[in-house]
Formats: structure tokens, C-alpha cells, sequence
């Protein structure tokens, strides 16, 4: 059996977007608290009952955590536009050597209702 594991956290941050649709308020720095999940998929190990220990997960997270919160996310190397898509392929690529096996990161904000789902191909 596969099972899925996930730990959330949180970052605020600001940002500047441009866009077509509301182009006056996202093209000025502005900023949001944004959500996070990572997930997991795999077998527990027999011997653990766990398919990852989730302070490895947490440590890996409260690293990330810190290179986005109270951060100017145009700023952040490897984002681009600071879109929610391009915070999830950050996420996955920062975690990418962890030897977690992730299958989905999520983005959203609460506070304008957005989100954004990542899935990874897994076997």
C-alpha cells in the first residue's frame, strides 16, 4: 500500500507581478501570507512504521522557510515571476535533493482565495 504524507507551512512575502488584468495593483510591490504543503508518497518502512520521518520533512521546510519568508520574491534566485506555479517548481526544485519522495507541492493564499497544485509523476 502507498501512502501519503504532507506538512504545511507558511511564508510572507511581497511581490510585484505583471499581468494584463489588474495591471495598476500587481505591477506595485504588494504582498500576501501564502500556504504551503508538501507531500509524500511512499511504503512505510517496516522497521519505522513510517514512510519518512517528519522532522527530516520539517527541517528540510523550516530551511525553505527561510530563504522565502520576509523575502522580496522578485529578488529570490530560480522563481522568475513570482507566480504561485513558479513557487511550487521552486519548492520541488529546492527539496529536489532531499531524497524525499514527493509527489505534490501546493501553493495558496487564503486571504484571495488562489491555489495552485503541483503533482509529481511518481512509479
Amino acid at each position: 500500500m502507498k501512502y501519503e504524507i504532507s506538512q504545511r507551512f507558511f511564508f510572507d512575502a511581497a511581490h510585484t507581478l505583471r499581468r494584463q488584468i489588474d495591471t495598476d495593483s500587481s505591477a506595485r510591490i504588494h504582498g500576501h501570507t501564502y500556504q504551503s504543503e508538501v507531500a509524500l508518497r511512499g511504503t512505510p518502512d517496516p522497521a519505522t512504521g513510517m514512510v519518512v520521518d517528519l522532522g527530516a520533512l520539517r527541517a528540510e521546510l523550516k530551511s525553505l522557510r527561510e530563504r522565502l519568508d520576509h523575502r522580496f520574491l522578485d529578488e529570490v534566485d530560480g522563481i522568475g515571476a513570482p507566480t504561485l506555479e513558479n513557487l511550487c517548481a521552486y519548492i520541488v526544485e529546492a527539496l529536489a535533493g532531499s531524497g524525499l519522495p514527493l509527489c505534490r507541492v501546493s501553493v495558496w493564499r487564503d486571504g484571495i482565495g488562489d491555489r495552485c497544485d503541483l503533482w509529481l509523476d511518481q512509479d
